[in-house]
C-alpha cells in the first residue's frame, strides 16, 4: 500500500524577519506539510530560521534540507538539534548530507576531503547523534525521543547503505555531478539511472523492520499546456536527459496541475516517492497540485 503524499517547500532566501514569517505562513496556508531550510553559505542559517518559522506557523513540520555535515561538529550539532526541537515544540526533522560544493568549505576555512572522507564524516556524525541524543543524560533533551526523525540525502552506494541503516526518510536528488563541468554543477539522472539507484537502496534496506519514507526534490515546476515543447526546451539545455526522458524524470514536473498530479502518482508507483519537496520559487505554482493530492 502506498504512503499518503506529503509536501515540503525548501526556503532559499530571507529578506527580513517579517517577510520570512509571512512566507512561512503562506506555505502553511497553501497546504505544505513541511517548511525546510538548506545549509549553504549565502543562504539563511537553518536553525534560527526554523525557530522563527515555528513561531509563525502552527501545523507544518520543520526541517533542514539538508545540513552539510562538513560544517558541523557532532557534539555541537546535537546541542543545536535538541534546542531547536524543544523551541519548535517537537516539530523538527533533521536532514543530513555530505555537502557537494567545495568553494563553500574553502570560504569557511574548512577541510574538503575526498568523497570517501566526506561520507566517513557524515557516518561519524550520524552515529554520534544517535549516541548523544539517545543518552538519557544528554542535555538539552530533544522534545522527540530518542531524537527527531532523520533524513539522509544522497545517491552513492555508501550513502545508500548509511541511509538504509539509519534514516527514517531517504532523500534522492535525482541528480549527479556533471562530468567535465565546474564542481557543484549537477545533471539530471535519467529514469533508468534513478531506477538503478532505488534498486541499490532497496537491496541495502532489506533488513529494515520499517520501510523509510522516500523523498524526491523537484527542481522545477513548469506550468504549460504543451508538455512536449517544454520537454524539448529542457533537453536543449544539455542537463543529462533527452526530450522523452524529460517528460518522465521525477525531478521536473511539466504540464497542468492535473497532469502534474498524475505524474506524481506515477512516480510514487514506480519509485516509491511519497514525500515531495519543491523549491520556494515554485511554491505558488505547485500549490494547486498540493490541493489536488491532499489525502491521496
Amino acid at each position: 500500500m502506498s504512503r499518503p503524499f506529503r509536501f515540503g517547500v525548501n526556503m532559499l532566501t530571507i529578506a527580513s524577519g517579517s517577510a520570512w514569517r509571512r512566507k512561512c505562513r503562506r506555505a502553511e496556508d497553501l497546504g505544505y506539510d513541511v517548511v525546510l531550510v538548506p545549509d549553504h553559505l549565502g543562504r539563511p542559517a537553518p536553525f534560527p530560521a526554523l525557530v522563527a518559522a515555528a513561531e509563525a506557523t502552527e501545523r507544518p513540520r520543520l526541517g533542514t534540507f539538508v545540513l552539510n555535515a562538513g560544517f558541523w561538529n557532532p557534539a555541537l550539532l546535537a546541542r543545536e538539534v535538541a534546542t531547536t526541537d524543544l523551541l519548535t515544540g517537537g516539530r523538527l526533522e533533521l536532514g543530513l548530507g555530505t555537502g557537494y560544493v567545495r568553494a563553500e568549505h574553502d570560504t569557511a576555512g574548512l577541510p574538503w576531503g575526498a568523497p570517501g572522507e566526506r561520507v566517513a564524516h557524515l557516518t561519524h556524525t550520524v552515529e554520534e547523534l544517535e549516541r548523544l541524543l539517545g543518552d538519557a543524560e544528554h542535555e538539552p533533551k530533544a522534545a522527540q525521543r530518542p531524537r527527531p526523525p532523520l533524513l539522509i540525502g544522497g545517491n552513492g552506494p555508501r550513502m545508500l547503505r548509511l541511509a538504509a541503516r539509519y534514516a527514517d526518510i531517504v532523500a534522492f536528488t535525482g541528480g549527479r555531478a556533471a562530468p567535465g563541468k565546474p564542481e557543484g554543477t549537477l545533471e539530471l539522472l535519467t529514469p533508468d539511472a534513478l531506477d538503478a539507484t532505488l534498486t541499490a537502496y532497496h537491496k541495502a534496506a532489506t533488513d529494515r523492520a520499517t520501510p523509510a519514507e522516500l523523498n524526491i526534490l523537484v527542481q522545477q515546476v513548469l506550468v504549460t499546456d504543451d508538455r512536449r515543447a517544454t520537454a524539448r526546451e529542457i533537453a536543449d539545455h544539455g542537463i543529462g536527459v533527452d526530450e522523452e526522458q524529460a517528460l518522465r524524470v521525477p525531478t521536473f514536473l511539466i504540464g497542468t496541475a492535473s497532469q502534474m498530479a498524475e505524474q506524481l502518482r506515477e512516480h510514487r508507483e514506480r519509485y516509491g516517492f511519497s514525500y515531495i519537496t519543491v523549491l520556494d520559487p515554485f511554491m505558488e505554482a505547485f500549490a494547486p497540485v498540493v490541493e489536488e493530492l491532499k489525502g491521496d
